[in-house]
């Protein structure tokens, strides 16, 4: 469902709690970034992050629903086991 672009997406967006922060980081469009979110929201039937609006004091933000921290997890876990069997083969 996601590849390495996608996971540092979701990692960036955790970590800064802010699309645009995320996409900044990453070198990569406010709306590449918009629009891959919502391919993933199209493809899962539910959004993996969740946006706020700020108050008075301060601006809106995001965050990384359930099924996107789930998502990430999996991903992450997936890596992993690829990188082990990588390196089995190589031994």
């Amino acid at each position: 469902m996601i590849g390495k672009g996608g996971a540092q997406i979701l990692e960036q967006i955790e970590k800064e709690k802010s699309i645009s922060k995320a996409a900044e980081k990453l070198g990569m469009s406010y709306r590449y970034v918009w629009s891959y979110l919502q391919r993933i929201r199209k493809a899962l039937g539910e959004p993996v992050v969740e946006t706020y609006r700020g108050g008075k004091m301060g601006g809106g933000g995001a965050k990384l629903t359930e099924l996107g921290k789930k998502l990430l997890e999996e991903y992450k876990r997936l890596e992993i086991y690829l990188d082990k069997v990588l390196s089995d083969l190589k031994a």
